[in-house]
């Protein structure tokens, strides 16, 4: 059932190592859009702390800057405008890297629904703690323009993400050259599908249509402020990278892998000034606990006290957080304590280049399909609609235990239920020496898989291993999880481990993913997303 080689044992990633095929064998209304622009230049922090003005709205064009305000056209004369900026002239193409930033608020209205943790009863936002925002950064690589964007939302379900991809590439960009990421706030907005708003929240059909509203209305901001973005100004830059540190994750399947490494990628002027700075960390955002307020969590206090201190453009990219729960109590102390520790390192790194790197010079986009546990019998699927029955009867369970096992029972009846998963995955070079890969994982990965690869490809110095990429349909569990009889990140409880436990509840989905009982058997998951994975970082 489960499999007993893992590749997060030092021999496996020796014996893999040695291979060197790749394979293993070893918390899940209307808005106020802001949009802020800007060329990039060392700023003061007054201009940072300017707020836009009252009464910008997502369909008033002035878009602003510290104290300026900036006006761009209307919807057709910014789109014809990116067109002909992805073209670019010749000019351009050998200008070599250029930067351009924006972000736009995105908080809901109180009296709408928080997103995150499993209840029966929705949790109503009654207020904002801190502002929530997607945030996007292109950078130009010969008149090629790459961006990724980060939204201060728990994930994003494969419809909202296909929905805004289709519409990004309708611009006129390359699919391979966005990335969509989210910080994976446990207090920010209910979105469709994942986590399934029935089984999560016990959200009715009336609050589920609110959701889906939102959810529209999201991926219209974020088109939005990438076509905005793409015709926005740009400035020349050079890029630097480095990796620092922080010590406030834990693995909360204690298992030995514990996330430290802080990367960060630097747009600095000519001078060395710093204009923007990617940097992830692999710790849950889950330092606040669960509240009734919006917030972005420890990522967002650090953003916002970068750009505080440095005046330079901040985004956060959320790194393997699977297994990664943040130490110390919850609250909001505790959210802006982890929030200035982790803005500290960045700000302290920002000081000094750290080694040059140019691009993104390749990218790649993929899909990889992770297979379920699931038997397809007529039996079998029997003895498991009998087995959620038993569930759907349990009221010692959580409520989104019983529910997602009436929705189980429904789904086997119907013959509707998915077998398979399906992951995206990215990756972005950037030359230099040595290269630096960036890998952009879809799912909350877990830290194991970074282990492996990282020391498959020179550590973190060479490697940017980033997960909540473009889609969130599950936790991936490695080999060494999918084995253990009960597991919250592998989705196995002891009760009925053979079907789905944990946070494939919440998920939505009918089992745990498929793992490898032995070397003899089938490959399972954990084999077929370290191939796919290899893939996308090779080419």
């Amino acid at each position: 059932m489960i499999v007993l080689n893992s590749i997060l044992t030092a021999v496996a990633v020796h014996a893999l190592l040695m291979r060197g095929d790749g394979c293993a064998s070893a918390s899940h209304g209307g808005d106020r859009c802001r949009m802020t622009m800007s060329r990039i230049r060392p700023a003061t922090t007054s201009e940072f702390r300017t707020p836009a003005a009252e009464g910008d709205e997502p369909n008033d064009r002035r878009l602003t800057v510290g104290r300026r305000r900036l006006l761009t056209g209307g919807s057709l004369v910014a789109a014809s405008l990116v067109g002909q900026s992805l073209v670019g002239s010749a000019a351009r193409a050998a200008a070599g890297t250029e930067l351009s930033v924006a972000k736009v608020e995105i908080t809901p209205t109180a009296e709408t629904y928080l997103a995150g943790y499993g209840v029966d009863t929705p949790r109503k936002a009654t207020g904002t703690a801190a502002p929530l925002f997607a945030r996007c950064t292109i950078l130009w690589h010969a008149g090629v323009p790459h961006v990724i964007v980060s939204v201060d939302v728990l994930g994003f379900a494969r419809g909202l993400h296909r929905s805004i991809r289709s519409q990004v590439v309708a611009l006129g960009l390359a699919s391979e050259n966005f990335a969509l990421t989210a910080t994976h706030t446990h207090n920010g907005p209910v979105l469709p599908d994942k986590l399934d708003p029935f089984i999560s929240y016990a959200m009715n059909s009336t609050l589920q249509a609110q959701v889906r509203a939102y959810g529209d209305q999201l991926a219209t901001t974020i088109v939005q402020l990438v076509r905005d973005t793409l015709d926005g100004p740009r400035t020349a830059c050079t890029l630097d990278y480095q990796v620092v540190d922080q010590h406030f994750s834990a693995n909360r399947e204690k298992l030995p892998y514990v996330e430290s490494d802080v990367p960060v990628l630097t747009a600095r002027t000519p001078g060395g000034e710093p204009l923007a700075v990617l940097f992830s960390y692999g710790c849950h955002p889950v330092v606040a606990g669960s509240q009734t307020m919006f917030d972005s969590d420890y990522p967002g206090d650090a953003v916002t006290r970068i750009e505080q201190a440095t005046g330079a453009f901040a985004q956060f990219l959320l790194g393997p957080a699977g297994d990664q729960n943040p130490t110390g109590t919850r609250g909001w102390a505790q959210r802006s304590l982890r929030g200035a520790e982790l803005a500290q390192a960045v700000t302290t790194a920002l000081l000094r280049p750290g080694r040059p790197v140019a691009g993104p010079t390749t990218t790649h986009y993929r899909e990889v399909s992770l297979p379920l546990d699931v038997t397809l019998t007529a039996g079998n699927l029997r003895d498991v609609s009998a087995a959620y029955a038993v569930r759907s009867n349990n009221l010692s369970l959580p409520g989104y235990y019983r529910r997602h096992a009436r929705q189980m029972i429904a789904q086997i009846d119907a013959g509707t239920f998915a077998t398979s998963i399906p992951v995206p995955l990215q990756s972005w070079r950037f030359a230099g020496s040595p290269d630096l890969r960036l890998l952009l994982a879809g799912g909350e990965i877990v830290s194991g898989y970074a282990v492996y690869f990282r020391a498959r490809y020179g550590t973190s110095n060479q490697l940017m291993f980033a997960g909540y990429a473009n889609e969130v349909p599950a936790y991936l569990a490695s080999d060494e999880l999918l084995r253990r009889p009960a597991t919250y990140a592998g989705g196995i409880d002891t009760d009925f481990p053979g079907i789905a436990g944990g946070s494939m509840t919440v998920y939505g989905w009918l089992g745990h993913l498929k793992g490898r009982p032995t070397a003899a058997s089938p490959d399972g998951a954990e084999q077929i997303l370290i191939r796919a994975i290899a893939a996308a970082l090779a080419a």
